[in-house]
C-alpha cells in the first residue's frame, strides 16, 4: 500500500529546524524500510505520520471507549454494591437475624445439597 502525500503547495513552510533523534539499529533500520516502501525521505515519512489528523472514524471510536469506560466503572460500583448487600442479607439470614432460623431456610445453608 502506497500512502498519499498530498501537498498544498501555496501554504508550504519552509523547513528550518532540525530534531536529532537517539534509537536502536533496528528502529533505523524499520524507518528507512517504510520510508522506502512509501517512496519518501525518512523525514517526511515521520513528519507526515506525527501531522497525522485523526479520521472521523478515529474520533468516534475514541469517544465510544471513553464512553464504555465509564459505563464499565458505573457497572462495576454497582455489582460490587449489589454483591455487599446480598452478602450482608445472607449474613443476617445464616445467623437467624430476619426472621426464623437457618432452618427455616435449607437454601441458605452452605452444606446443602452436599
Amino acid at each position: 500500500m502506497v500512502a498519499a502525500y498530498d501537498h498544498d503547495h501555496a501554504h508550504v513552510t519552509m523547513k528550518t529546524e532540525r530534531v536529532t533523534l537517539l534509537t536502536t539499529k533496528e528502529f533505523k533500520s524499520f524507518l528507512r524500510a517504510e520510508a522506502q516502501r512509501e517512496g519518501v525521505s525518512v523525514a517526511e515519512l515521520v513528519r507526515v505520520r506525527c501531522e497525522h489528523k485523526p479520521h472521523p472514524d478515529e474520533v468516534e471510536l475514541v469517544r465510544l471507549t471513553a464512553e464504555l469506560r465509564e459505563a464499565l466503572r458505573t457497572a462495576k460500583s454497582s455489582l460490587k454494591k449489589g454483591l455487599s448487600e446480598a452478602q450482608s442479607t445472607l449474613a443476617e439470614l445464616r445467623t437467624g437475624r430476619v426472621g426464623g432460623t437457618l432452618a427455616d431456610h435449607p437454601q441458605l445453608s452452605r452444606s446443602h445439597g452436599k
